[in-house]
């Protein structure tokens, strides 16, 4: 999990990559702009207004950990509807965040916009670095993803799901509950994704903290769990055979590789966890009326649509879900630091300290 401490450490790491990407423009100095105004501006033109400014600022500077594939399909339409060029730097979540820390505190005040995970966004927040905003939109979102300081907006669920390789594990053979996962059967065809000491937090404290904690650590001892770094990377392995049944992988992964003819598919236990990822502003966005004209958008049914037709379950209420039936917990981003690192402390001595055991002795 990532944590200040985190974020501060690296950031000097990243400071000296801050003139990396020529196409985005920086503000160098604590100057805000006027149209940062518009984010708390309610009036009945409040949608023309920030289009004109928009327009006038012509472009925007868009950070984001969104999936490769799964960015051009959202942003190209809000580009062309707009005629507002957006310029995107992409990364994973902690390098988006110690970046945004890091240019910061060197002043240059670059992303206008900020797409990310939820706890990852609250670092932010704990940075004071981002702006908050009054947007109408948000009143059609799911009411447990919306934060009461509107610092961000939720924009999407990830939601971890249970994968598995349709040539080794039949459907009918699939397990019902967590508690069969304890069979034998299970033995060696378990996996992990290393750092996803939020899911198990979330989902372990849904069954009883200790109860929880107890289980995880009996599956691990009777049947033993792989871990594997990245989500992405568990989830092709699971594709190729290598970890027949992954624990927790994000949703759409399992869907997207199905439909291009990978051997995977997914199913849910209960309880299921989800990771909230959101939006935000940028308290210096050199570009902030078309910051949050971008903002709006990605709240709204268009963007929301375009989420779920690439399996991302949105939060706007007035788009179907493709997880419609399934009931799912968000993480809580703003979970104290001596309890997240508590979090990961306990799932590293189950999930990795373990395994680091039996390799030893083997």
């Amino acid at each position: 999990m990532t944590t200040r401490r985190t974020v501060t450490k690296m950031a000097a790491a990243w400071l000296a990559l801050a003139t990396v990407n020529a196409p985005l423009s920086a503000r160098a100095n604590e100057k805000l702009s006027p149209n940062l105004g518009l984010t708390s501006y309610t009036g009945p033109d409040r949608a023309a207004k920030i289009l004109q400014a928009a327009k006038a600022e012509g472009e925007l500077n868009f950070y984001t950990s969104i999936a490769e594939p799964d960015v051009a399909p959202l942003i190209d339409p809000f580009q062309a509807k707009y005629g507002i060029q957006v310029n995107i730097w992409r990364a994973g979540d902690e390098q988006v965040v110690q970046r945004i820390v890091a240019e910061s505190q060197g002043h240059r005040y670059i992303p206008d916009a900020v797409h990310t995970g939820s706890s990852f966004l609250d670092a932010l927040r704990s940075e004071k670095l981002l702006q908050p905003v009054v947007s109408p939109v948000v009143a059609d979102l799911m009411p447990e993803t919306i934060p009461d300081h509107h610092q961000w907006a939720a924009t999407m669920l990830s939601v971890w799901v249970q994968a598995y390789n349709t040539h080794l594990i039949k459907k009918a053979d699939l397990p019902t509950s967590y508690a069969d996962l304890l069979s034998a059967k299970w033995k060696g065809k378990l996996g992990i994704e290393a750092k996803s000491s939020d899911w198990f937090a979330t989902v372990a404290m849904q069954m009883g903290r200790d109860k929880g904690i107890d289980f995880f650590r009996e599956l691990v001892a009777r049947n033993g769990v792989a871990a594997r770094t990245g989500n992405s990377l568990l989830n092709n392995l699971v594709a190729a055979g290598e970890v027949p049944l992954a624990l927790e992988v994000y949703n759409y992964m399992p869907a997207q590789a199905k439909r291009k003819g990978a051997p995977i598919d997914w199913f849910v236990l209960q309880p299921a966890a989800a990771r909230v990822n959101g939006v935000a502003i940028l308290k210096h966005a050199p570009h902030p009326a078309a910051g949050l004209l971008l903002y709006d958008y990605l709240l709204s049914v268009d963007a929301q649509k375009i989420l779920a037709s690439r399996d991302y379950v949105p939060t706007n209420r007035n788009v179907a879900s493709p997880l419609k039936d399934v009931h799912v917990t968000p993480v809580d981003p703003a979970m104290p630091l001596a309890e997240k690192t508590e979090w990961n402390s306990i799932f590293n001595r189950i999930f990795l300290h373990a395994a680091s055991a039996r390799d030893a002795s083997a």
